[in-house]
């Protein structure tokens, strides 16, 4: 199971390593995975300190906490 995650966490990484910020609405239609996979791959970047979560009206936008992106790069 562990795997199934760190694959679900690797695509919403890129995701974010590609597009920015996103709501958590963005991100998964993104990338496209479903509950609960989506949910604990989001755990577990946020427990490696990997990604940002800010409350944001009635949701929360994610972002990489690494400041070497591509996204950061050509903003």
């Amino acid at each position: 199971m562990q795997d199934k995650i760190g694959t679900v966490a690797g695509a919403i990484w890129n995701a974010l390593n590609t597009k920015g910020a996103l709501s958590l609405a963005q991100l998964k239609r993104v990338v496209d995975k479903k509950t609960p996979l989506f949910d604990w791959a989001v755990g577990w970047l946020a427990r490696e300190d990997r990604i940002l979560i800010t409350p944001e009206k009635r949701s929360f936008r994610i972002q990489l906490k690494d400041t070497q992106t591509k996204a950061a790069s050509t903003a």
